[in-house]
Formats: structure tokens, C-alpha cells, sequence
């Protein structure tokens, strides 16, 4: 007599998968390196107020394009601020548009990709064209021209939204998350296309569920691999982004702190004082690599083929 043992539920397998990758994530090195640099960025953020030195945007007469020294250890700017302060909260908006353009896009991109590669037909069609449309299309000098038009208009409407604390900040991330989900739209529409047809979703069909039940509650969580890889890696090109923007003079405005906009202030004098440049741009540059580093342990750790 033969026993069939019955197959695990998706939910069960997506269990068991994240115990298996989180075992194998812990034997990547650069990972986890580069997870315990975000940690520290992360509470770095958090605790700004009680780490800086000083106000970032306290001015001081006596002390412009002061090199580094015992009170100030990594200098002043052009109007006298303390650079590291400045460094410190420039982390907290750095962090929370890399964070929050990820968890916007990435959301947006899985639910595009679910609707496309579920319902398939016309909606497939539709979202589909509409990503290679969008993808075609420039996106630096687009970027650029929208948040210039946004920053800079006449517009009454636009003029009153300038008037809110930070608003530059929820235009950039808008702007970000508006052309960030494309990619994980199409990752996600390519995984949705191969699990639509396994045996537990013609299950779940039969048994009367309905297509959004279908969607969120059986494709998605087998499908979260990708999304927690596409989602870290878009934290650091939302974050690049950013500094790239603010460095030309189109992304947060002054007087908030940001490491991009550091960088745009410290340009025109980078050759007399490079530590206005250098320490921003060293920051930019460890946490973007920690990021993609995080982003390349965990697409391993997933990946079943991988030697870890």
C-alpha cells in the first residue's frame, strides 16, 4: 500500500523558503556588513537630535570654511554650520526618501504586475504598453524638468504647496515613486505568469475563490523573494537619485539638510575646501554600496542555485 504524503500549501513553502534564505543570508559576508551599516545609518537617523554636536543649521560668523578641528571635527561649511551635524540630519531625509520610494514604488509595481500577469488580456496589454512607454522615455532630463516646473512655477495652486514644511521632500519622493515601479512590475508580472497555472491556484479557482483573493492571498506570498530583493535595491537608487537631483539644484530644497544639496553648495569650492565635498559624497557612496551589497546578498540567498 502506497502512502501519498499531500504537498505543503504555498503558505507553508513560503515559510519554510525564508527560514532556508534568512540560514544562508547570514553566510554572506558583504551582506551582512552592509546590514549592520544600515542599522547604524538607521539609528544614526533616529537619534540625530542626541548625536549631532550641534544645530545644522546654526550659523557661525567667525568660523566659514573652517577646516576640520577639535570643536568641529569634520569642519563648517560657507555660512559656518557644522558639517557633521548637517551630515547627521542630512541621513534622516536621505533615508526616509530612499525608504519611503521603495515601499510607494515597490508597491505599486507589485500590484501592476499581479493585475498584468493574472488577468492577462487587455489589462496585460494595457499596463504593459504603458511600462514600455514609460521605460523609453528619458528619465534624468524629465525628472529634472518636472521638478524644476514644480520647485519654480507661478502657479498659485503650485505656490501654496511650496509653502508646507518639507514640501520639496513629498515632491521628490512623488516624483521618484511615479517613475520607480516599472521594474518590479515587469519582475513580478514574469513570476505571476508562471505560478498562475500550478495546481493550488487551479485549486483555489475551483474551490470558488475570487481573482483578488487569488492574487494576494495565494500568488503574492510566493512571490516575496522578489519583491524584498527588487525593494532593497531601490532604496539605494532612490537615495542616488536624490543626491543626484539635489546636486543640481532641482531636488530638497535648502535649508533642509540632505547630502545631495551639501554636495551642490560645496561645488563651486571644492578645489579650495574638497572636505566640503569629500565627507557627503563618502556617505553617499557607503550607503548606496551597503544597500546594493544587501540587495545582492539576499538575491543569492533566494536563489537556490547560488553556492552559499
Amino acid at each position: 500500500m502506497t502512502t501519498t504524503v499531500p504537498a505543503a500549501p504555498p503558505r507553508a513553502q513560503s515559510r519554510s523558503t525564508m527560514s532556508i534564505a534568512m540560514r544562508r543570508l547570514r553566510k554572506h559576508k558583504a551582506a551582512m556588513v552592509s546590514l549592520v551599516v544600515i542599522a547604524l545609518l538607521i539609528l544614526t537617523a533616529i537619534f540625530a537630535p542626541w548625536i549631532a554636536p550641534y544645530d545644522p543649521n546654526e550659523q557661525d560668523l567667525t568660523g566659514f570654511f573652517a577646516p576640520p578641528g577639535p570643536q568641529h571635527v569634520l569642519g563648517q561649511d560657507e555660512l559656518g554650520r557644522d558639517l557633521l551635524s548637517r551630515i547627521v540630519y542630512g541621513s534622516r531625509v536621505s533615508l526616509l526618501v530612499g525608504f519611503t520610494v521603495a515601499l510607494f514604488s515597490v508597491a505599486l509595481g507589485t500590484l501592476m504586475g499581479l493585475l498584468a500577469g493574472f488577468l492577462s488580456g487587455r489589462v496585460d496589454t494595457v499596463i504593459s504598453r504603458f511600462i514600455e512607454i514609460m521605460l523609453s522615455i528619458p528619465e534624468l532630463p524629465l525628472l529634472l524638468t518636472i521638478s524644476g516646473l514644480l520647485l519654480s512655477s507661478d502657479n498659485p495652486t503650485l505656490q501654496r504647496l511650496r509653502e508646507y514644511p518639507n514640501a520639496s521632500v513629498f515632491i521628490i519622493v512623488g516624483l521618484f515613486t511615479f517613475f520607480g515601479w516599472m521594474g518590479t512590475a515587469r519582475l513580478v508580472r514574469g513570476e505571476v505568469l508562471k505560478l498562475k497555472n500550478l495546481e493550488y491556484v487551479d485549486a483555489a479557482r475551483a474551490l470558488g475563490a475570487r481573482s483578488a483573493r487569488i492574487m494576494f492571498r495565494h500568488l503574492a506570498p510566493n512571490i516575496i523573494a522578489v519583491i524584498i530583493v527588487n525593494g532593497t535595491l531601490a532604496v539605494g537608487g532612490a537615495i542616488l537619485g536624490e543626491a543626484a537631483l539635489s546636486f543640481l539644484g532641482f531636488g530638497i530644497q535648502p535649508p533642509v539638510s540632505t547630502w545631495g544639496n551639501m554636495l551642490s553648495r560645496a561645488n563651486e569650492v571644492v578645489l579650495e575646501h574638497p572636505y566640503l565635498a569629500l565627507y557627503p559624497g563618502l556617505i553617499i557612496l557607503i550607503t548606496v554600496l551597503a544597500f546594493n551589497f544587501l540587495g545582492d546578498g539576499l538575491r543569492d540567498a533566494f536563489d537556490p542555485k547560488s553556492r552559499l
